[in-house]
């Protein structure tokens, strides 16, 4: 049986992305249908840029891929979660995680990559 994801009324839900192995949380990214059928086709982690108005697959440009390894929903079906084998970092700017500062302004992560290096932005 497949639960039936309530993706809401702009079409999206959020993704927390999860280190399956540490359970440390990476990131958080919305999810479209198609994002969330391309993730279990492929195995690797698809999202929806709401910036971008665009699906985009993790690492497609950077390397740093997503493998997953399972997706659970919440209890109201409308959140998921994404555990995954990270590939490099997570986060564009060159951290392992997204959360890698306290709301103080302390980093508290590690940089795993130089996005200079990665991106042409």
């Amino acid at each position: 049986m497949t639960v039936d994801v309530d993706f809401g009324s702009d079409g999206l839900v959020p993704a927390v992305a999860q280190d399956a192995d540490s359970g440390e949380v990476l990131m958080l990214a919305y999810v479209s249908p198609e994002a969330l059928e391309r993730t279990r086709e492929t195995g690797r982690a698809h999202y929806y840029s709401r910036s971008r108005d665009e699906l985009w697959e993790k690492g497609a440009t950077s390397g740093h891929t997503q493998e997953i390894e399972e997706i659970r929903v919440d209890c109201d079906a409308d959140a998921l979660l994404y555990l995954i084998d990270q590939r490099g970092g997570a986060c564009h700017t060159g951290y392992r995680s997204c959360f890698h500062r306290t709301v103080e302004g302390e980093t508290v992560g590690e940089r795993v990559f130089d996005p200079d290096d990665v991106y042409d932005e």
